[in-house]
């Protein structure tokens, strides 16, 4: 039995190979949504991760839900998602990240609540060596 997670990456390779095949007979983008697709990986393989989705958002939308750093580092857009509890209610809300915000939040999620001029440091070079 597969996990959710093993179950988004087997989707995420099937949908990388097609994607070169199909992309020159459409002419319509698709939307594709990878929910925690960085489950029970870390450095290495989420590094190969991101650069797949990466790839794949060269021809079609990819919305990506991530706890890691290495995947969050390779987005063109950045969201933050925070759900809180008010009056026994859940609120979800969202906001979208400038380069700087990006910066924090990968920061962030390589350091935790106290983000240190290290962890700022290595979200930039994640963030430039996705770029490259």
């Amino acid at each position: 039995a597969a996990s959710g997670g093993e179950i988004s990456r087997i989707a995420l390779a099937l949908k990388t190979c097609i994607a070169a095949v199909t992309a020159s007979r459409r002419g319509v983008a698709r939307t594709l949504v990878f929910d925690e697709v960085d489950a029970g990986i870390g450095g290495r393989a989420a590094e190969t991760v991101g650069r797949r989705l990466k790839q794949l958002a060269a021809s079609d939308q990819v919305l990506c839900v991530t706890h890691l750093p290495q995947i969050a580092g390779f987005a063109d857009c950045h969201f933050r998602v925070e759900k809180t509890e008010s009056a026994g209610r859940t609120v979800t809300s969202i906001l979208e990240l400038d380069a700087d915000g990006r910066k924090l939040e990968i920061g962030r999620m390589l350091s935790g609540e106290r983000i240190t001029g290290e962890a700022l440091r290595q979200a930039e070079q994640l963030m430039k060596a996705a770029a490259e």
